[in-house]
């Protein structure tokens, strides 16, 4: 392995559309409504989140993924618990 190599190992790039997994469990902030529907935006991905709690806007939440299309951007995430509050 180069010196370079090692120096660069373990460096990669985010991106503004992550893709997700069903029953892979996330981390996000839950960012506002899709008409009645909570959502968290992850740079351009949406996630439409079930079961949040009226008072999950603008709170960091655990959330399992049900189902996501990568062409899209978009899927469903199940609201699991509240693990934080917004910054501002």
């Amino acid at each position: 392995m180069s010196l370079l190599e090692k120096y660069l190992a373990g460096v990669g790039f985010r991106t503004n559309t992550p893709a997700f997994e069903p029953g892979e469990e996330i981390s996000a902030f839950v960012t506002g409504y899709d008409g009645d529907t909570p959502v968290a935006r992850i740079g351009d991905t949406v996630l439409r989140v079930e079961g949040a709690p009226a008072d999950a806007v603008d709170a960091r939440a655990r959330l399992k993924i049900e189902s996501f299309d990568a062409t899209d951007h978009t899927g469903t995430a199940t609201y699991l618990e509240r693990v934080g509050e917004s910054a501002f």
